[in-house]
Parts: C-alpha cells; structure tokens; sequence
C-alpha cells in the first residue's frame, strides 16, 4: 500500500485550513463575547481567504454588537478593520493570489448593480460587509468575497497594524474630506469629534493644506489633535463650540466633519459653517440621536450642504496612499495598544 507523506513546509501552511480556527464570537447581542473553536472558512468561487495578521476595533463593532444593525444573523463574529495575507482564492478569482500582502475596504461592493457600475461599491445594492452580513476578522481567518472588486494590496513599506488601522476610520475620513467635502488648500475646516475617525481627517485636512480646527470634549483629545496637526483646538465642556468656531474661522468653516454621532454635534456642526459650507455626516446617529431636528431655514438661507459619508472604494486607495506618502502620514500614531485574539473578550 502506498502512503503519502506531506512536506512539512506545505502540512504547516496548510493545517490552518482544515482543523478549525480561533474567532471571538457572541450568540446574542449584548452579551458576552468568547473565543471559541469555529470552523474555517473555504472562499466561494468570487471570494478569497485571508489569514488575519491585524484587525482593529471599532465603535462600528460595538454598535453591531449592541444590536443596531439589521444584517447582522447571531450567532457572529464582528471585526471589519483588517490586514493580512491571501492563503486561499475562489475558483473565479482572477486579480489575486495567496501570499500577497492585502487589506479591503469595511463596505465591499458586488461589481454588478448600478452603484457598482457607477464606481460607488460604498453603497453596493449588495453590499459585503465583514462582521455584519458576513463572519469578520476576529478570528484567525476570514472570508471576503468579491475579492477582484475590493481587495487593496498593501504598499510594500506598510506592516499590517497600519494597515489594519486604515480600516474604516482613515478610509472614511479621506473620502468625506477630499471627496465628499471636496476641501480644498487655504480653507477652513471644523471637525467634530477627535477618536479614530477626527485624528484621520485632521491629519489628511493638514496634507491638503486646509486650516484645522479640532472640538473634542476632553483636554487628551484636544492635546492629541494639535499634536497630529489641528491649527486650533475647542474644548466643547468650557467653550461655546459655534462661537468659537465662527471666531477662529472669521465667520465660518468651509467644511464641517461631523465625526460623532450625536444630535449636539451634527447641529453645532451645520451652525458652525460659513454661507454656501458644506456638511458631511460621518459618524453613525443611532437610539435618541438618529433623527436630528435639522435647521432647515438655515440651510435654505445660507444655501448650505449637508452629505452623507460611507466608508471607501478600493479603487480610492492608490490615490490615498500618494497622499500619505508625499505627506509623510504615519498612521501608526493613532494606534495606542495592541492586544492578541485571546484578549478581545476583556475589551
């Protein structure tokens, strides 16, 4: 009879693939995560697999788990910020191969419907979205699927925590400041709210040559604004915020980001801009603060915008990675600690 020995370079690249992975996972919203043995993922024809070398934490992902997104089927695995290497590909996958170093998008597109057709996969009629319609990346592997649509390889002078930090907040923040808020150099620019999602877009604002002013309501994040680049900083406890903003801008921002999801900050937000400024929502408004009483009489006679902002395209990254680079932005600044898969229940 004869018996087959596998090398042992290849048994131990392929093991991972068949005797089950590591996932934090929780069977009802609200409560407890674990980590538990799950089966590992096999990709579908348009999807790959990718070993999970990095993922961050998000304020996204504590909203699934409390309960306030609809795709999400219990029991799940949350986790949407992520980096790592391809180890398995989809029969009908044609841009990507295992071992190359990747990173997507936290909203993946189907390449099909209309929006997808219109290069806007951020509102796919189908969306894809790790830890929310499907398992995510708190877990040792994760399946993505549309992979020739979304997936981003990592520059080669990138390691995979900065690239797991790109993941929703300094993807989302260049897309509503350069593209959504279309701000421009010499202009003024409010943002609200200084967590992942604020820190990103001062640091990009400052790299278009805007004029920053950051509103937190502690003294660290403001501390930590000017240190990643905010001109001026409004502590929103000691400070009457709209004043300020009107004072330090000479009437009013250009643009405003609303990094919060708060009914308080979406209204200082919108009153803080200067006749025909712009408004992009970005943090998600949920529970008591999902229906803002907007000033719509100050919208008309100012002629104000007010724009929604949803994550990314894969197809923007080249063009933000040019940004970073020619900026000299290290992303790594924003990332305090790291922690392994075993920790995620503590957090």
């Amino acid at each position: 009879m004869l018996r087959f020995q596998w090398p042992a370079s290849l048994k131990e690249k392929i093991k991972p693939l068949f005797f089950g992975m590591k996932a934090a996972i929780y069977g009802q919203f609200q409560q407890p995560v674990s980590i538990q043995k799950v089966p590992d993922p096999t990709p579908s024809p348009n999807a790959v697999v990718i070993k999970v070398e990095a993922t961050g934490l998000c304020l996204s992902d504590w909203h699934g788990w409390m309960g306030h997104d609809p795709d999400i089927v219990l029991p799940n695995v949350p986790g949407h910020e992520l980096a790592g290497i391809i180890v398995a590909v989809g029969t009908s996958v044609k841009k990507w191969k295992p071992g190359q170093r990747v990173t997507v998008p936290f909203v993946g597109g189907c390449g099909k419907c209309e929006q997808c057709r219109s290069d806007n996969q951020q509102v796919c009629d189908h969306q894809f979205q790790p830890g929310f319609t499907a398992w995510g990346s708190f877990a040792q592997f994760v399946e993505i699927k549309y992979a020739d649509e979304n997936i981003v390889a990592i520059p080669d002078d990138m390691d995979f925590v900065s690239a797991a930090s790109l993941g929703c907040r300094f993807i989302t923040a260049y897309r509503a400041v350069r593209d959504q808020g279309n701000l421009r150099s010499d202009q003024f620019i409010a943002i609200h709210g200084c967590g992942g999602v604020g820190l990103s877009a001062i640091q990009i604002a400052r790299a278009l040559g805007a004029i920053v002013i950051a509103i937190d309501r502690t003294e660290e994040k403001c501390s930590l604004a000017r240190e990643l680049g905010a001109d001026f900083t409004i502590n929103a406890n000691t400070t009457k915020v709209v004043e300020a903003v009107q004072e330090l801008s000479k009437g009013g921002v250009h643009l405003s980001i609303n990094a919060l999801g708060h009914a308080g900050s979406c209204i200082n937000s919108l009153e803080s801009l200067r006749k025909r400024g712009r408004h992009v929502q970005v943090g998600l408004m949920t529970g008591a603060h999902a229906k803002p009483e907007i000033p719509m009489s100050l919208i008309i006679a100012k002629e104000l915008e007010l724009v929604g902002s949803h994550g990314m395209q894969a197809h923007g990254y080249p063009a933000m990675f040019n940004l970073m680079q020619s900026a000299g932005i290290d992303v790594s600044k924003m990332v305090k600690k790291t922690i392994s898969l075993e920790q995620v229940p503590e957090y």
